[in-house]
């Protein structure tokens, strides 16, 4: 399916956003999620169903400064 990751368009097979994080190898406990401009919390990530033209974020924190 496609979506948007991060602002860019991206191909999955992942059907839930914790199933993309997997995909993509990001670290689930360091970063934050939302789906369509929606914080998804961590504990709802495997109950978050991702659909075509889907906008995701997947941001880690910055560190330094």
């Amino acid at each position: 399916m496609h979506i948007d990751l991060n602002g860019a368009s991206y191909e999955t097979a992942a059907q839930t956003l914790a199933g993309l994080i997997d995909e993509t190898g990001a670290e689930a406990d360091a970063v934050a999620t939302a789906l369509n401009g929606a914080f998804i919390p961590r504990d709802a990530r495997s109950e978050t169903p991702l659909i075509q033209g889907a906008k995701v974020e997947i941001l880690a924190p910055m560190q330094g400064g």
